[in-house]
């Protein structure tokens, strides 16, 4: 059996990935510093699976930790989420972002090659392409970024792809998602911010449930449909499925690649909300504020290139990640209480 180490793996995109991981057969080995996550994740995706996850409380900026992980466990695949993900906070504190980003990613390699662990799936971002592009985003597209958090994402798929030229053995993909939304149908995991939520649909959630007394759009001057930004929303579990997918890639053919992993679809803030209170039959109440710095105006994946390569295409629906989200958000205050 397949060991996987998912780096990052207690946050929103690693769990449903630990648990989409363990439902194709592989073992699964986790290292969180917790930074954005909680630790009692891994006891609830344990008793959800009725598994066993070796679990490291740690950095991946530790060169120590990782090496010792790689001893104690024969690590196949590396899936590698670990990294600070705020577009806002980014523009604020970019020092941060590049010497957490690009530093965790560089020593992951280092380890992984004196270890001779030599498949890596990283976890890059929709935030890579240039604005200019036009709105379906295609690999080949113009690559910049207007954003901190968006340049550490390219930094990193350009120090990965210069490692594959360098070692011959070293295989990589890098997925590029657009916006993960929803959370497991179980209820068990979902996401769970720590402070105040930067993506679109944990704020909704906690609007839902009356944390929150109301939602703030952050602009409704783009030339979009209703003025607010478009993004191509995927469910967790398709985007946990794709890094399925692309460890299986790796098993069998070579290679260093970027694949786009979204829907091919963008809805506004505001037809999410809709599509939030028309799934759960309840009201969203929001206020229009300006801009956040580093935001553009419209996106949404071509990713026919997953489904040519991977074999992998969304299949959930916006109500889908809506029903889902509320589910999760409902069984977050009983988890909290």
């Amino acid at each position: 059996m397949s060991k996987v180490l998912l780096t990052g793996g207690m946050g929103f995109i690693g769990s449903h990935t630990a648990i989409s991981l363990i439902e194709n057969g592989y073992d699964v080995v986790i290292i969180d510093n917790l930074v954005n996550s909680q630790e009692d994740v891994v006891k609830r995706i344990e008793k959800f699976k009725n598994v066993a996850i070796p679990f490291y409380y740690g950095d991946c900026r530790s060169e120590k930790l990782l090496d010792k992980i790689f001893k104690e466990h024969d690590i196949e695949i590396v899936i590698h989420f670990a990294g600070l993900k705020a577009v806002g906070e980014s523009v604020s504190l970019p020092l941060e972002y590049y010497e957490n980003n690009l530093n965790a990613t560089i020593t992951l390699l280092k380890s992984m090659l004196k270890n001779q662990v030599h498949k890596l799936v990283f976890s890059s971002s929709a935030t890579v392409y240039d604005e200019d592009n036009p709105a379906e985003r295609l690999e080949g597209y113009k690559l910049g970024c207007t954003n901190p958090y968006g340049w550490t994402k390219l930094m990193c798929e350009q120090i990965i792809r210069d490692t594959c030229h360098a070692n011959s053995q070293l295989d990589a993909i890098s997925l590029r998602y657009f916006n993960p939304v929803g959370a497991h149908p179980s209820g068990i995991i979902g996401e769970n911010p720590k402070g105040i939520p930067n993506n679109l649909m944990p704020y909704i959630q906690q609007v839902a449930t009356g944390v929150r007394d109301y939602l703030r759009v952050y602009g409704n001057d783009y030339d979009t449909i209703d003025g607010t930004g478009v993004r191509d929303y995927i469910h967790v579990c398709d985007l946990a499925d794709a890094h399925v997918a692309a460890s299986k890639y790796l098993q069998k053919q070579k290679g260093c690649l970027e694949i786009n992993i979204g829907t091919g679809k963008g809805a506004s803030v505001l037809e999410m909300v809709q599509a939030f209170e028309k799934a759960n039959k309840l009201k969203i109440p929001y206020k229009i504020e300006a801009r956040r710095p580093g935001d553009v105006a419209i996106n949404y994946a071509n990713a026919n290139k997953a489904y040519e390569l991977l074999g992998w295409k969304a299949t959930r629906t916006l109500e889908d990640m809506c029903k889902d989200a509320y589910n999760w958000q409902c069984n977050l205050q009983k988890i909290k209480n």
